[in-house]
């Protein structure tokens, strides 16, 4: 029964449609632990991704940053892909919202909006080990945000795949960097 609600409430069109998601700051940082991005992202949810978080489907962000170095003479040469991902759920007995960072950090949060905004505003994360980068060469840095639709149950990949609405990421931001 409460599989068929969730599903019901999943697939109702959605008059409120989200303008995407806006990278407005990407910037990678050197520190003792590595190279170290920092972003800000710009989003709302649509109202259908809101429902169905209130309905205790778990939704998941993942962040995904490559750096390649580019060559005159070949392909560019692919230095360092990492990945993020924040998983935003709902207790419907505690009315609270809990936000995980790839499976280890554990918060809770009194509303969705304070939730998402450890989406919007990550911790700066450790992309790359000390002397992954080769000091002095320049790397193209590419970053995206969006809806990790793989990780829904199963009936709402099947609906994600068909509506506007599930369809939730943002544009690869690039910059360049030089590393130290």
């Amino acid at each position: 029964m409460l599989a068929a609600m969730l599903l019901t409430a999943a697939l109702a069109p959605s008059s409120a449609r989200a303008e995407g998601v806006e990278i407005t700051q990407a910037a990678l940082e050197y520190s003792d632990d590595g190279y170290k991005i920092a972003l800000g992202l710009s989003f709302e949810l649509t109202r259908g991704l809101e429902d169905a978080v209130t309905r205790g489907v778990p939704l998941y962000f993942t962040t995904e940053v490559q750096l390649t170095r580019p060559r005159w003479y070949w392909f560019d040469e692919k230095a360092v892909s990492a990945a993020q991902t924040i998983r935003i759920s709902y207790n419907v007995l505690t009315h609270q919202y809990h936000a995980s960072i790839s499976g280890r950090l554990q918060q809770t949060f009194n509303s969705l909006d304070d939730a998402l905004s450890l989406v919007r505003r990550p911790s700066r994360w450790v992309v790359a080990e000390k002397g992954a980068l080769k000091s002095g060469e320049i790397y193209t840095v590419a970053v995206r945000m969006g809806l990790d639709v793989a990780r829904l149950p199963k009936p709402f990949q099947v609906h994600a795949m068909n509506s506007s609405d599930w369809r939730f990421s943002s544009d690869w931001k690039q910059f360049t960097f030089r590393a130290e």
